[in-house]
C-alpha cells in the first residue's frame, strides 16, 4: 500500500511540476535520484555513503536497483564524473580509459532500464593533483584545462546524456578561492561556462538538450552579474525547505526567477528542515508550494526531500562495485533461459546502433599448425598435426608442410593486421619449433627467434600479441608416449610454459594456456577424428582433460610465482563451448538437458577453473548415474582430483577465454551406455534448418547464442572468480570467394550480440576475436574450408593473401567502435606543413646553365663511385607517401552526377586504348574508399597523394554545377586520412578536364585560366581546412606535349610546333592564378603549401668530354624541366636557352615571331616564385647528344636541336624507353638544388611498371625502390640537398592511361577482371614498409666493419694457377694441355688470347717472388702443370727441366720464408690423357695417382700443404656440362659432369689416402681439395619456394663434391631429385652415378682442412626446365644478383661480403667445423687500367672483415685466406680481358713487368695487422709503417740527354717534346703572317665568333 501511494505521489508532483512549467509533455519534467553511492544500502541509519567513482567495476546487480528506481517514477538520475580520475593529467590525450568505459557503461545501463542521466562534470574545489598542475580558478591554464576537459566529456558521453551541468556548486568555488581573488575567479569561471555552453550546443544542435551551472538559493545577489556574463539553459540551484515556512519557500524561487531572467529552475539539491516524521504530509505542502503557475520549474531533487520513504521493497546491500565473491545461483541456466527464452524473434534479433565501451579490444587470430608451414625448417620437430597430414588423412591429402607459408611471412602477415587496424592479435606457438621432442633439451633458437621477430613486428605496428602456447599441435614424440594422457606431459607442458614466459613475457602480456581443450579431449582422444586419432571416450578422452586441467594449472602457477610480479601480465584459458536451448522450452526436462549439454561441454573445464577445482556436480553425478546404470560397459570413466589438486587448479586464470561459433537445440534422451556426452549426458543436440548454414556442417549461424551465452557464463562462472570474459574466437568458414556476404552479416550479428550482453546486461567483455586473419590449413578438411578475413590462394607458391569484403567490413567496425554513426575517429584537423620562405625570384639561367657542375661534379664517377650503396636515414618528419590519380582509380565515369572527362570520352572511342580498356570503373575507388584506406593503413605512408576530379565536383567545369555527391566523396577520403594521421597531397588537375571545357578550347583558350581558379578557389574553400599540400598540375609538360604536340593524350590535338608553347603558357598563368587565390584568401587562416608537380627525366651526355654535349644535356632539362620550373622558382620567364633555341628556330622558319609566347613585365612578376616547395616527378635517365635537327614541321621536338637515346647498361622496364637508372635521380636533384637556389624538394612521382602477368612477386620493382631512395637518401645525406618527402608510384595497379591495363605501377595487385578489384599486397608493399619504418637504410650489422685480429699462426697468402701464369707452353719439353688445344681453336677463347707467354713466370721466378715479399704474404698458392712435369701424364716420360723449375720456384719461396701451398691439378690435363677420355675414363683415377705420387717423393719435403685438385665443380660441370671450359665439352650435360664428378672425388681419395699412408708420417704435411661454391639466397626472402631454389643451389654447387668428402656420399637432396628426374624422364635409374659402401668409405674423411674458394652470392628463385635432363634442370634453380651489389668486371661476380660469412658458417654446420683454409678470393676489373683499383681495395677490405666476423663472433674455424691473384693473367675463357691480379702485368711491354695496384698497400696492411685493429684503441704499430712503392722491380737503363740523366723512356719523351716544339714555332709564324693579311676580314670574324658563342660556352 506504501509503495502504490509513493507512485500516486510521485505522480502528482510530476503532474504538478509540469502544469507549473508549462510543459506539454510531462516526460520532460525531471525527477531526480543520485547521485549513485559506492554501496546502496536499505536503512538510513547507514548514514551517506561515498559517490560511486569507478574506482571498481560495475556489477550486473547495479542494473536491479536502477530498475527499482525507474519502476517508482524516478525519470533522471544525477552522475557524477571525477575529472582528476578521468584526465589524471589533465590532458585530453592521456585519459584513465578503464574509467572513460566505466561511466560509458554506467550511462548505457541508466537508458537501458529508461533513466536518463544528468551529468555533473565538476563540483567546485580544484582537485589537488590538478591544482599542482595548473593552479587554481584564478588562472587560465586551469580554465583551458577544464574547456578541453569538457570538450572530451562530450566526445566521450554525448550521445549517451542530454542534460548537463558544468560546476554544480559556484558557492563552493569562491569559497574555495582566496578573498582578493573571488571576482576574477567568478569571471573566469562565467566565461568558461558561457564557452562550454557554445561548445555543447555547437556539437549537439538537435532540440531537447540542456546545460547549466549550479548554485545556491542564498547567492541570489550574484545572479545579475551571472545573467549578464554567461548562457545557460536552465538554473541548477541548491535550497533549502523548512516546513514551518513554506511560503518564504516559494517565494525564494520566484525571486530566483526573477533575477535569472526567467530562467527554467531545476531544483538539483533540496534538504528538508522543521519537517513532522509524517513524509506524506512534507509532500503534500511542497506540492502546494510547487502548484503556482508563476514558477517555472522544469525538476526536483526526490533523494534528500524523499529519502526517508519507506521502501522496504529497495533491494538490499546491492553494490555498484561489489568485489567480494557471491554464492552461484543453484540454477544459472534457469536464470538464463527464464531471462531470455520468452521473447519474441523480433525482440531477440533487434539491431543495437551503439558503440563498445571505449578501450574495447579489437582481435583476430591464427594458430601455428594452421598457418606457419615451414614444417621442417630450422630443426622443427614433427606435430601430431603434421603426422596426420603425411599419412593422407586430410582433405585431399592435404598437408600443413607449407600452409600460409607464415614462417617466412611475418611481414605479410603483420601488414594484413594493420590494415584491419585490430590493436589486438592473438596467435599460438608451435611447441614443436621451440621444443622439437617436446622437451627443455631439445630447444631450438631458430624456432625461438622466429617468435621474436613475429612479436617486435606486432609491438613496431603497435599490435598487442596474445599468445596461446597450446592449440592442438603436441609434437608427436610426446604423443608416442602416450601424449595427453601420460600424465609426465604435466611437467613437460610446465617445463615449455616456463620457457615461454621467460624469452617473450617481456613483449607478451596475455596468455592463453589452451585454446578449445574440449576438441582435444573430444576429437583427439574421444571420437579420434582429430589427431591423435585415438577413439577412447570411456577412459583417454577423461584423461586428456584431467591432465589439460593440471597443466593449465601449472603454467599458471608458473606466471604466477616466477613473472607475474615483473611481467605484469595475464594468464587465462580458452574455452569453446556452444549455446544450448531446449528444443521444447515447455519441457522441464529439455531445460535440464540443455543444461547439461553446457556442463558435458564447457563446465568440463570451466568448473573446476573458476568456481571450485573440480568437474560441476551436474558432470559427476550423471556419470556415476552412468557407472550404475551399465556395470558391464562402462560408458565414462571420470577421473578424481585430489583435495591439493583441486585447490592448485581453483582461481588459476585471469579471464576467460570464450570461443563460441554456433547453438544447438537439446532435447532430453536416454543415452543408454554409448560412451560420448550425449550418451553419458542423457541428451541429444541438433540444429534448426531454418538457421543459416555454413560451409562447415557443424556451424549454423544462431546469433543470439552468443548473448545467452555470455550471460550464463557471467552468472554460472563470474559471480565467484571476478574476471573478464574475452572472445577469443568466434567466425565462420565461407566458399573460394572474396564477396564474402554470408561472413559479413555472421560478423555483424554476432558482434552485436556481444554489444547487447556488454551494454544491455552488464556482462564484462573486453575483447572480440575474430576467426580468423586468413584461411588456412583447417585440420581434416585441409584448405577446402575458408575461416579468413584474408583469401589465401594455395595454388601459387607465394602464398598471397588478399582482403576479402569481410575484412574491409571489419576494418569499418573497429573504426566505428561498434555500430553508431557517431563511434570511431574524429577528425582533428589537418598537420599545418612548414616550409623555409623562398626568395621572390632569381637570376635567369644561363647557357649552359651553372648547374652544368653537376655533371662536372659526377660524369667522371667510376661505375663504382657510381653504384656504391649509401647507408643512412632521412630526417624525422619526413614525408612518406604513395600516390594515384582519379581517372586511374576511381571509376564511376558517370555515377552520382559526375560529368564526363576528355579522358572519359577518349577511351570510349574503340582502338585509343589497348584492348579498349577505359576507366568506367578502374579500381572502383569511388565505392570502395575503405579498401583504399586499408592499404594506406597498412604500408603506415603519412602522405597521399591523390587527385580531384574536376567535372566529379563541377561535372561542367563551371562551379554552377556543383555536384555535392562528388564534393561529399573527397571529404570522407579527406576525413578518413586524417582520422589515421595521413596527410592528403592533393593534386587539383591531373589531367582529366571536363570534357565542356575542352569543347571550348580546353587549354588552348584563355578563359580556361579563370575557369580553373574559380575550380581552386572553391577547393580551397572546400578541404583547404583539412588540406595543407596542394600541387595545381601534376607533369603539364605531359599536358602540353602529349595531349597538343603529339596528340597522343587528351584532347589528341596534333599540333607540335605551336599548341604546345601557347597551352604551357595558359597552364603557368593558371597556375599562378591558383597559387595567388590561396596565397591572398586563404594562406593566413589555413597555413597550408601549394606548388606544382613537374616531370623530369635526367639527361646525362654522350661525351662529359665535349662541351657542346654537355650544353646539349643542359638543355634538354631546360626544354623539359625549366620550362615550367624556371618561370615559377627563377624569373617569371622561360629560359634562355629555350628562348634562343625557338626564336632562333622561328626566324629561320620564315616567322616573324618566336612560336614560343611571351610574358609581359606584370605577368612575370606574377608568375615568378608561386610556389612553397618544388615537386618533381622521376622515372628514367637518357643520354643527350647534340644535333641539328630539321626545320620543318614546326615543332617543340625539332627546337631542342638534340637527340636522346637509352642508358644501355640499366634492366629495361615493362615501358620501353623507361629503363631503371636509378643514379640519374641523385644528378637531377643536385641540378635543381644548383638551378633553383636549393629549394625544399618533393619527389612526388617516383615508380616503375611491370608487365600484367608480374603480380605479387615483383622482385623488380624492389630493386628499384631499393636503388632510386638510395639515390634520393645519397643526394639529401651526402650532396645536402633539401630533400622533404618521398612518394611511391603507386598505391595500386590501376589504369595506365595508353597502356589501359597492361602494365601496372601499383604496391598493390588489382584483379581487373574482378568485379570486387580486391588488392592483394605485392612483394614491393612490404619492402616499402620496411623503408617506411626505418626511414631509409639504416646500416645493416652485416655492413659494420668488426675490430680484431686473426690467430697468430693466421696464413696469408695469394695464389695463381700454371695455365694462366706460367707461359713456355712448349718450352723445355713441357707437353701440351687440354687448355693449349682449347685456346688454340677458334672461338674458344675472348680476342683469340691464348696462355702460350701468360705472365711468363716460367721465366720470371725471381719478379714473382719480389712481388710477393712486397706483398708480406706467408704464403703463396701456386699450381703444378700435369704435363709440364710429366708431357703424356704417364710416368713413362719424365721432364727434368719442368721438375727443376718447380724446385726452384719452391726453394726461393723458402728463402723469402714463404711457404708454398702447391696444387697438384689447377685444370690443365695432359692432352694425351683427354685423347683417351680424360677425367670420364675411370683410368685416369689411378694416372692422378701416379702423378700425386711423383710429385710428393719430389717435393714432399719442402711442401707442407697440399691441394688435390682446384675446383672440381668447374672441372666437371663447366669443362664437360657447358663446355664453356677446356675440354669444351657440352653434348651429353645430363649425364658427363656427373661422370666427371664421380671420377674427381675417387682420384682425390685415392691422392690423399697415398698421402696419408705413405708420406705423412715423414713429411708431415698437409693436403685436402679445394671446392668453390657461391652462397645463395632466395631472390623473395619471403618465399618457401624461393627458400627452397637457394638451398638447392648451394648443395648442388658446394655439396656435390663436398658432402661425399665430409659426410660421406652424395647429399640426400641430389641423390632424390637427379634420381626421380631421370625415372621420370624414362630412364632405367639415376643419372648420378652410385658408390658403393666401400667407396663412400673411402671418399669421407679425405681432408685435413676445408680448403675453399668464393667469390659472389646469388640470388636464386625456381626455374622448371620440364623434361630436360642437365644440371641446371636438376637444381631447378635460377639465379639473379641484387641490382645494389657493386659490379666487377666479370659478369657473374658481384661485390656482396656477407655472403661469405653466412656460407663459412654454413660449412661449419654442415660439414661438422672442419678447419677451413681459404684458397680463393678476390675481384676483377676489365676496361682501361687504373692502378687506383680502389674496388678492389674495398672488396677485400669488406671480404676479409666478414671473414674475421666469422672467426671471432661465429667461432668458425678458419685457419688461413688466399687472395686471388697475384697478379693480371690469362683468365681462362675471357683471356686477359678480365684482370684479377693484385699487380698489373703491362703485356704492352714485352718484359711484361709487375706493377702493383693500390689494393697492394690495403692487403698487405691486413696482413701486417693480422686482421683490423680498432682505431678506437692506441694507433697499432702495424699502421705506422710507410707502405713500399708500387713500381716493378727497378733495373738501371739511365740514358744522358742534353746533359741530364734520364732513363731510357724520359729520354724519349724529351726529344719527342723538342721536336713538337719546333713544329709548334713554324707554324706560329705562319699563323702570325696570314693574321697581318687577314685584318681587313675583321667584323665578319667577329660576328662568326658571337654567333657560336652561345654553343662553345663552358
Amino acid at each position: 500500500m506504501k509503495n502504490l501511494l509513493w507512485v500516486v505521489c510521485l505522480y502528482v508532483f510530476c503532474l504538478c511540476g509540469c502544469q507549473c512549467s508549462g510543459l506539454n509533455d510531462q516526460k520532460e519534467f525531471m525527477l531526480l535520484a543520485g547521485p549513485l553511492t559506492t554501496q546502496l544500502v536499505r536503512h538510513p541509519a547507514s548514514g551517506v555513503k561515498d559517490a560511486f567513482n569507478c574506482s571498481h567495476a560495475i556489477t550486473p546487480g547495479s542494473k536491479q536497483y536502477l530498475e527499482y528506481l525507474q519502476s517508482r517514477g524516478i525519470t533522471h538520475v544525477k552522475v557524477l564524473l571525477p575529472w582528476a580520475q578521468i584526465l589524471p593529467t589533465g590532458l585530453p590525450s592521456q585519459p584513465q580509459q578503464a574509467m572513460v568505459a566505466c561511466y560509458q557503461m554506467l550511462l548505457r545501463q541508466l537508458l537501458v532500464v529508461g533513466l536518463q542521466p544528468l551529468v555533473v562534470l565538476h563540483g567546485s574545489t580544484v582537485p589537488d593533483v590538478l591544482r599542482l598542475r595548473f593552479g587554481g580558478w584564478e588562472s587560465q591554464e586551469l580554465v583551458e584545462a577544464f574547456q578541453q576537459y569538457a570538450e572530451f566529456a562530450f566526445q566521450e558521453f554525448g550521445t549517451l546524456a542530454r542534460s548537463w551541468v558544468t560546476i554544480s556548486d559556484l558557492d563552493g568555488v569562491w569559497q574555495d578561492e582566496q578573498p582578493s581573488g573571488v571576482h576574477t575567479v567568478l569571471q573566469n569561471i562565467l566565461k568558461l561556462n558561457k564557452n562550454i555552453y557554445q561548445l555543447y550546443h555547437q556539437r549537439f544542435p538537435d532540440k531537447g538538450r540542456r546545460l547549466s551551472m549550479g548554485l545556491r538559493a542564498k547567492d541570489i545577489a550574484a545572479l545579475s552579474q551571472i545573467k549578464g556574463s554567461t548562457t545557460m539553459d536552465f538554473l541548477a540551484v541548491h535550497t533549502e525547505y523548512n516546513c514551518a515556512f513554506t511560503l518564504n519557500f516559494g517565494n525564494e524561487l520566484r525571486r530566483l526567477q526573477i533575477f535569472s531572467g526567467n530562467l527554467p529552475i531545476l531544483i538539483y539539491k533540496m534538504t528538508a528542515d522543521a519537517c513532522s516524521d509524517n513524509q506524506h504530509q512534507l509532500l503534500g505542502n511542497f506540492l502546494q508550494v510547487l502548484n503556482n503557475n508563476d514558477l517555472n520549474i522544469v525538476g526536483c531533487d526526490m533523494q534528500d526531500m524523499l529519502g526517508n520513504l519507506d521502501m522496504h521493497d529497495t533491494p538490499t546491500s546491492y553494490s555498484i562495485s561489489d568485489n567480494t565473491e557471491r554464492t552461484v545461483s543453484r540454477n544459472s541456466y534457469q536464470s538464463v533461459w527464464n531471462k531470455f527464452g520468452a521473447q519474441t524473434t523480433a525482440e531477440r534479433d533487434v539491431f543495437l546502433e551503439e558503440s563498445f565501451p571505449s578501450g574495447f579490444q579489437w582481435a583476430t587470430s591464427s594458430e601455428a599448425f594452421k598457418v606457419e608451414g615451414g614444417w621442417l625448417e630450422d630443426g622443427k620437430g614433427e606435430t601430431i598435426w603434421d603426422h596426420f597430414g603425411h599419412e593422407g588423412l586430410a582433405f585431399a591429402n592435404q598437408t600443413a608442410d607449407l600452409a600460409c607459408d607464415s614462417y617466412h611471412k611475418v611481414d605479410y602477415d603483420v601488414y594484413l593486421l594493420r590494415g584491419l587496424h585490430v590493436d589486438t592479435y592473438q596467435f599460438s606457438i608451435s611447441w614443436a619449433r621451440v621444443f622439437p621432442s617436446g622437451h627443455r633439451g631439445s630447444q631450438s633458437e631458430k624456432g625461438a627467434l622466429y617468435y621474436d621477430k613475429l612479436l617486435d613486428a606486432l609491438i613496431d605496428s603497435g599490435i598487442q600479441p596474445v599468445v596461446t602456447l597450446h592449440h592442438w599441435d603436441l609434437p608427436q614424440e610426446l604423443q608416442d608416449f602416450g601424449g595427453w594422457t601420460n600424465t609426465s606431459i604435466v611437467e613437460a607442458f610446465k617445463d615449455y610454459a616456463d620457457f615461454c614466459f621467460s624469452r617473450f613475457g617481456d613483449k607478451v602480456k596475455t596468455w592463453n594456456t589452451f585454446s578449445s581443450p574440449w576438441v582435444v579431449s573430444h576429437a583427439g582422444y574421444g571420437t579420434g577424428e582429430h589427431p591423435p586419432g585415438i577413439k577412447d571416450y570411456v577412459v583417454a578422452s577423461y584423461q586428456a582433460t584431467h591432465n589439460m586441467l593440471k597443466s593449465h594449472a601449472e603454467a599458471w602457477h608458473v606466471y604466477n610465482d616466477r613473472y607475474r610480479m615483473k611481467q605484469g601480465g595475464k594468464v587465462g584459458i580458452a574455452l569453446n563451448s556452444d549455446w544450448a536451448e531446449p528444443i521444447n522450452p515447455t519441457k522441464p526436462e529439455d531445460i535440464a538437458a540443455a543444461d547439461r549439454y553446457l556442463q558435458f561441454m564447457l563446465g568440463w573445464f570451466a568448473h573446476p577453473i573458476f568456481v571450485d577445482g573440480d568437474y560441476p556436480a551436474t558432470l559427476k553425478n550423471q556419470i556415476e548415474k552412468k557407472r550404475k546404470e551399465c556395470p558391464h560397459s562402462e560408458p565414462a570413466r571420470l577421473p578424481v582430483f585430489t583435495p591439493e589438486e583441486r585447490k592448485r587448479i581453483h582461481g588459476t586464470a585471469d579471464f576467460l577465454g570464450l570461443n563460441h561459433y554456433t547453438s544447438r537445440l537439446v532435447n532430453n534422451s536416454n543415452g543408454g551406455c554409448t560412451p560420448g556426452p550425449q550418451g553419458a549426458g542423457d541428451y541429444h543436440a541438433g540444429v534448426d534448418l531454418s538457421w543459416s548454414s555454413t560451409a562447415s556442417d557443424w556451424i549454423y549461424s544462431a546469433p543470439w547464442g552468443l548473448r545467452r551465452l555470455l550471460n550464463y557464463i557471467s552468472t554460472e562462472y563470474l559471480n565467484v572468480t571476478k574476471v573478464p570474459i574475452y572472445i577469443t574466437g568466434n567466425g565462420m568458414p565461407s566458399g573460394d570467394s572474396l564477396n564474402d556476404t554470408s561472413r559479413i552479416e555472421y560478423m555483424s550479428n554476432y558482434i552485436n550480440e556481444a554489444l547487447k550482453a556488454i551494454l544491455l546486461d552488464g556482462v564484462d567483455v573486453q575483447r572480440f576475436t575474430l576467426q580468423s586473419l586468413m584461411d588456412g590449413f583447417e585440420g581434416k578438411h585441409g584448405y577446402s574450408q575458408r575461416f579468413g578475413l584474408h583469401y589465401v590462394n594455395f595454388d601459387d607458391a607465394d602464398r598471397p593473401r588478399t582482403p576479402k569484403q569481410s575484412a574491409y567490413f571489419y576494418a569499418h567496425v573497429i573504426k566505428q567502435n561498434g555500430f553508431s554513426s557517431h563511434g570511431g575517429y574524429a577528425f582533428k584537423g589537418g598537420a599545418v606543413m612548414q616550409t623555409t620562405h623562398r626568395p621572390t625570384a632569381l637570376s635567369p639561367s644561363e647557357v649552359p646553365s651553372k648547374s652544368k657542375i653537376v655533371w662536372e661534379k659526377f660524369s667522371h664517377q667510376s661505375k663504382f663511385q657510381r653504384k656504391v650503396y649509401h647507408y643512412g636515414t632521412f630526417p624525422q618528419g619526413f614525408r612518406w607517401g604513395v600516390s594515384s590519380s582519379a581517372y586511374q582509380i576511381e571509376g564511376a565515369w558517370n555515377t552520382d552526377g559526375k560529368g564526363p572527362s576528355i579522358w572519359d570520352v577518349f577511351t570510349h572511342k574503340p582502338g585509343s586504348i589497348p584492348a579498349n580498356a577505359n576507366g568506367d570503373v578502374a579500381c572502383d575507388s569511388y565505392h570502395r574508399l575503405e579498401e583504399d584506406l586499408y592499404m594506406l593503413r597498412a604500408l603506415r605512408v603519412n602522405s597521399y597523394k591523390f587527385s580531384l576530379s574536376w567535372s566529379r565536383i563541377f561535372p561542367d567545369g563551371r562551379h554552377t554545377s556543383q555536384n555535392q555527391k562528388g564534393v561529399d566523396y573527397y571529404n570522407r577520403l579527406i576525413d578518413s586520412l586524417l582520422a589515421y594521421n595521413i596527410t592528403p597531397m592533393v593534386t587539383l588537375y591531373n589531367w582529366d578536364l571536363p570534357q565542356a571545357l575542352q569543347n571550348l578550347g580546353g587549354w588552348d583558350n584563355v578563359d580556361t585560366i579563370n575557369i580553373f581558379n574559380d575550380f581552386c578557389d572553391f577547393c580551397f574553400a572546400t578541404f583547404g581546412d583539412r588540406v595543407k599540400f596542394w600541387m595545381t598540375f601534376n607533369q603539364p609538360h605531359t599536358i602540353a606535349w602529349s595531349g597538343y604536340g603529339l596528340g597522343q593524350i587528351p584532347p589528341n590535338v596534333k599540333n607540335p610546333g605551336i599548341a604546345p608553347y601557347r597551352v604551357a603558357h595558359n597552364l603557368i598563368k593558371a597556375h599562378a592564378k591558383a597559387y595567388h587565390t590561396y596565397d591572398d584568401k586563404y594562406r593566413t587562416s589555413q597555413a597550408g603549401l601549394v606548388s606544382i608537380a613537374l616531370s623530369a627525366d635526367w639527361f646525362e651526355p654522350k661525351d662529359i668530354n665535349i662541351p657542346r654535349e654537355v650544353v646539349a644535356a643542359d638543355r634538354a632539362l631546360q626544354f623539359q624541366l625549366g620550362w615550367f620550373a624556371h618561370p615559377i622558382f627563377k624569373n617569371g620567364d622561360y629560359p634562355d636557352a629555350m628562348k634562343w633555341q625557338v626564336g632562333n628556330k622561328s626566324e629561320l622558319q620564315g616567322l616573324g615571331d618566336s612560336r614560343l609566347p611571351t610574358f609581359t613585365d606584370e605577368e612575370k612578376n606574377f608568375i615568378k616564385g608561386t610556389a612553397d616547395m618544388f615537386c618533381i616527378n622521376h622515372y628514367t635517365t637518357k643520354i643527350a647528344r647534340h644535333a641539328t635537327l630539321r626545320l620543318t614541321p614546326q615543332s617543340y621536338e625539332y627546337d631542342q636541336d638534340l637527340s636522346v637515346a637509352e642508358e644501355s647498361d640499366s634492366p629495361t622496364t615493362a615501358i620501353s624507353n623507361q629503363r631503371a637508372v636509378a643514379w640519374g635521380l641523385r644528378r637531377l636533384l643536385n641540378w635543381v638544388k644548383e638551378e633553383y637556389g636549393d629549394p625544399e624538394v618533393y619527389i612526388t612521382d617516383n615508380g616503375v611498371a611491370t608487365e600484367v602477368k608480374t603480380t605479387w612477386d615483383d622482385f623488380a620493382r624492389v630493386f628499384y625502390y631499393k636503388t632510386y631512395i638510395d639515390e634520393a637518401l645519397k643526394a639529401y645525406d651526402i650532396d645536402g640537398v633539401k630533400v622533404k618527402g618521398y612518394i611511391a608510384t603507386s598505391l595500386m595497379d590501376s589504369f595506365e592511361w595508353l597502356n589501359g591495363y597492361k602494365i601496372g605501377f601499383g604496391l598493390h595487385h588489382v584483379d581487373f577482371t574482378n568485379p570486387n578489384r580486391p588488392r592483394t599486397p605485392k612483394y614491393s608493399a612490404h619492402f616499402y614498409y620496411q623503408i617506411i619504418k626505418d626511414s631509409g637504410f639504416p646500416k645493416p650489422d652485416d655492413e659494420k666493419i668488426v675490430y680484431g685480429h686473426f690467430p697468430k699462426d693466421f696464413i696469408w697468402s695469394t695464389a695463381t694457377a700454371s695455365y694462366q701464369i706460367e707461359g713456355g707452353w712448349r718450352a723445355d719439353g713441357k707437353g701440351l694441355s687440354i687448355w693449349d688445344k682449347f685456346a688454340h681453336t677458334p672461338l674458344r677463347v675472348f680476342n683469340d688470347d691464348n696462355g702460350d707467354i701468360a705472365c711468363d713466370s716460367y721465366n720470371k721466378v725471381d719478379e714473382d717472388i719480389a712481388i710477393l715479399k712486397q706483398l708480406k704474404v706467408t704464403h703463396y698458392r701456386f699450381s703444378i702443370s700435369w704435363p709440364r712435369v710429366l708431357p703424356d701424364g704417364t710416368l713413362k716420360h719424365i721432364n727434368e727441366a719442368g721438375l727443376n723449375y718447380y724446385h726452384r720456384l719452391v726453394d726461393a719461396l723458402l728463402a723469402a720464408n714463404i711457404q708454398p701451398h702447391v696444387t697438384l691439378y689447377h685444370w690443365d690435363l695432359p692432352q694425351a690423357l683427354q685423347d683417351i677420355g680424360g677425367w670420364e675414363n675411370e683410368t685416369i683415377i689411378l694416372k692422378f695417382r701416379d702423378y700425386a705420387d711423383f710429385i710428393f717423393s719430389h717435393l714432399g719435403d719442402k711442401v707442407k700443404l697440399w691441394i688435390t685438385i682446384n675446383e672440381p665443380y668447374n672441372i666437371a660441370n663447366i669443362g664437360h656440362g657447358y663446355g664453356a671450359a677446356a675440354p669444351g665439352i657440352s653434348f651429353r650435360p645430363g649425364t658427363l659432369p656427373y661422370i666427371v664428378g664421380h671420377n674427381l672425388l675417387k682420384a682425390h681419395a685415392e691422392a690423399w689416402h697415398l698421402y696419408n699412408d705413405k708420406y705423412r708420417a715423414k713429411q708431415k704435411g698437409i693436403i685436402s681439395i679445394t671446392i668453390n661454391s657461391d652462397w645463395s639466397e632466395p631472390r623473395n626472402p619471403y618465399k618457401q619456394g624461393d627458400i627452397d631454389a637457394a638451398r638447392r643451389v648451394v648443395q648442388f654447387y658446394i655439396g656435390w663434391f663436398a658432402h661425399p668428402i665430409f659426410n660421406g656420399d652424395y647429399s640426400d637432396t641430389m641423390k632424390t631429385i637427379i634420381r626421380e628426374r631421370s625415372l621420370a624422364a624414362g630412364l632405367p635409374k639415376s643419372r648420378l652415378p652410385e658408390f658403393s659402401p666401400e667407396e663412400v668409405k673411402w671418399i669421407k674423411g679425405t681432408y685435413d682442412y676445408f680448403g675453399f674458394n668464393h667469390y659472389t652470392t646469388v640470388l636464386a628463385f625456381p626455374m622448371e626446365y620440364g623434361n630436360l635432363q642437365h644440371y641446371d634442370a636438376d637444381r631447378g634453380a635460377g639465379t639473379i644478383a641484387d641490382r645494389t651489389w657493386l659490379d666487377s668486371g666479370s659478369s657473374w661476380l658481384k661485390v656482396s661480403p656477407f655472403g661469405f660469412r653466412k656460407i663459412l658458417n654454413f660449412i661449419k654446420e654442415e660439414y661438422g667445423n672442419p678447419p677451413i683454409i681459404i684458397t680463393e678470393n678476390g675481384i676483377s676489373e676489365r676496361g682501361p687500367i687504373d692502378l687506383n683499383d680502389i674496388h678492389r681495395s674495398y672488396y677485400y677490405e669488406k671480404y676479409i672483415n666478414q671473414v674475421l666476423k666469422a672467426y671471432m663472433l661465429d667461432n668458425v674455424d678458419i685457419r688461413g685466406y688466399t687472395a686471388w691473384s697475384l697478379m693480371d693473367n690469362l683468365e681462362w675463357a675471357t683471356g686477359f680481358s678480365e684482370r684479377f691480379g693484385l699487380f698489373y702485368v703491362n703485356r704492352s711491354d714485352p718484359k711484361l713487368p709487375r706493377v702493383a695496384k693500390s689494393s697492394v698497400t690495403l692487403y698487405s696492411t691486413i696482413i701486417k695487422c693480422n686482421g683490423f685493429p680498432d682505431p678506437a684503441a692506441r694507433p697499432h704499430e702495424c699502421l705506422n709503417s710507410v707502405p713500399e712503392g708500387t713500381s716493378a722491380p727497378i733495373t738501371d737503363d739511365s740514358v744522358k740527354f742534353l746533359g741530364m740523366k734520364l732513363s731510357s723512356t724520359d729520354a724519349e719523351t724529351g726529344l719527342n717534346t723538342t721536336f713538337a716544339l719546333l713544329i709548334v714555332a713554324v707554324f706560329c709564324i705562319i699563323g702570325l703572317s696570314f693574321c697581318f693579311f687577314m685584318t681587313r676580314k675583321q667584323s665578319k670574324q667577329k660576328y662568326f665568333v658571337e654567333a657560336v658563342y652561345m654553343e662553345r660556352k663552358f
